[in-house]
């Protein structure tokens, strides 16, 4: 009984955290010198993640006749990644300012080390309204895949699937399988390097605590507390609201995808298990197509935990720095965060760099104060991709429902029977479409 359970994956990164944890607070210098561990890991995900996509959104577009329907989904998709974005946004502004989150930290920004924040604000200043916008086209067709930037990988699946739809009926279908055999190869390679999740784990896990101590947790705890308790609230409430909508339980749901939770957990990477997250999908009934084009639009539209980040924190900065914003400046910093969130992909950190994106246009909060949130951001990331995880299947599900192609009957049956019982069997697909493993 015993070596079964332990042959299970989740079951093995569950340890592997518990492991890091330990080795990172008795042995500090030892669990700081285990980060490579972590970022191998996460280095190997984003390696496939971007063909992945391409695959899935380039096939998801083509194997649809209707050309239309495609556009529908899409829009569908953006407006309600738009709409529940807006209350993630809005709930941490409004969490932080019943809280008063950061009043009586009286920090001086003139004692803060600048040069801390000085690669982030270097960042963010290129990142203007127009400048964000004008980056999701690429340099070239190729580029995207080198950098990683998954929303210029989106444009250019967009593009592709588009192009292929409007081809002869036998091309069209030939090169909608040629695509769909590409992504079963892509597959097999995430199946392989899954399997080094645990050690990806240890090594994240050892290296925060071992780094930054659970010191630098403790001193900054309220931030930390209340951005946890704020993406709980979040995750019951807005999001269990939207699943008893679709007729089934926010709770079962957590439950079903536990495995990709404790993997984000341990890796601060919602990108670390997408491929999993869109078999589950498939297999709660929701249609592949659906499934092919929301989950990866929803990894760069759709980041509930990084918004409700931004906002909370951003207020955090101004009450620990005694700026007092006026209700025009919030609403800026609303408005700006909805564009400047779009694109920050799961990976750990890019919710810093949207945050210091955010505070250039509020030149009343000094951007040195960054420098207090550094230390504790790792702790936030993971919370930000557990977030941003759960916000995703929670959409795809509505989406699916929305658009009449959610089998409801095969949703609850799933729900009730529980998850896999081995990780590895979820990180290939089963069903037909773009993300059917190869026979």
């Amino acid at each position: 009984m015993l070596r079964r359970w332990l042959g299970l994956l989740y079951v093995q990164v569950l340890i592997a955290i518990v492991l890091g944890v330990l080795v990172g607070a008795f042995f500090p210098s030892t669990g700081a010198a285990l980060k490579p561990l972590g970022d191998a890991f996460v280095k190997l995900i984003k390696l496939i993640i971007a063909p992945v996509v391409f695959c899935t959104v380039v096939h998801g577009i083509a194997s649809v006749r209707d050309a239309s329907k495609v556009g529908r989904v899409g829009l569908k998709a953006i407006l309600y990644f738009e709409v529940v974005s807006t209350f993630a946004l809005a709930l941490g502004l409004i969490v932080a300012k019943v809280f008063h989150t950061g009043a009586g930290f009286d920090i001086d920004p003139t004692q803060l080390d600048a040069k801390a924040v000085q690669g982030f604000t270097q960042k963010a200043q290129g990142d203007s309204v127009v400048a964000h916008l004008m980056g999701i086209i690429p340099d070239s067709f190729f580029s995207p895949f080198v950098n990683g930037d998954l929303l210029q990988v989106l444009l250019i699946a967009v593009l592709t699937g588009f192009a292929i739809n409007a081809l002869p009926e036998k091309a069209r279908e030939t090169t909608a399988h040629v695509v769909d055999r590409m992504a079963a190869v892509f597959f097999g390679v995430v199946r392989i390097v899954v399997q080094a999740a645990p050690v990806g784990a240890f090594g994240a896990m050892a290296f925060t605590i071992g780094a930054y101590g659970i010191g630098s947790l403790l001193r900054l705890g309220e931030l930390v507390a209340t951005f946890y308790l704020t993406a709980v609230l979040f995750v019951v409430v807005v999001l269990g609201i939207i699943a008893r909508f679709c007729g089934f339980s926010i709770l079962r749901f957590l439950n079903y995808i536990r495995e990709e939770l404790l993997i984000v957990l341990g890796t601060s990477s919602s990108e670390s298990v997408l491929p999993q997250l869109m078999r589950k999908l498939e297999r709660l009934g929701c249609s592949p197509n659906v499934v092919g084009l929301t989950v990866p639009l929803g990894y760069s539209f759709n980041l509930d935990g990084t918004n409700i980040y931004m906002t909370l924190a951003t207020m955090f900065l101004a009450y620990a720095t005694n700026t007092h914003l006026t209700l025009g400046q919030e609403l800026t910093i609303l408005l700006v965060a909805m564009l400047t969130s779009k694109g920050a992909s799961g990976v750990t950190g890019a919710g810093f760099i949207t945050l210091a994106a955010t505070l250039s246009v509020i030149p009343d909060i000094p951007i040195q104060a960054l420098a207090v949130l550094i230390g504790i951001d790792k702790f936030m990331s993971e919370c930000r991709a557990l977030t941003n995880l759960c916000g995703n299947g929670v959409a795809c599900v509505a989406i699916s429902r929305w658009e009449g192609e959610l089998d409801a009957q095969r949703l609850r049956a799933e729900l009730a029977a529980g998850p896999s019982s081995h990780l590895l069997e979820d990180a290939v697909p089963a069903t037909g479409g773009a993300t059917r493993a190869a026979e």
